[in-house]
């Protein structure tokens, strides 16, 4: 199987691991606007296909004062 190992301590500065997730922060933002785009482009690809079939989604009601 192969030899066992056990990690006991780590030892890692605080303000490198602030540095890592200011990076992983900045990192994840282009990621999330990929994300929407995909999105975005799926639900209109979906309108598009239900407008086509004739699929009519109503609008919610507006509320009166």
């Amino acid at each position: 199987m192969g030899n066992l190992v056990t990690i006991r301590d780590i030892d890692v500065p605080f303000w490198r691991i602030v540095m890592i997730l200011v990076k992983w922060s900045i990192a994840s933002i282009p990621a999330m606007i990929i994300l929407m785009l995909l999105a975005s482009l799926i639900a209109a690809i979906v309108g598009v296909i239900l407008a086509a079939i004739g699929v009519h989604v109503p609008t919610p009601p507006t509320p009166t004062p």
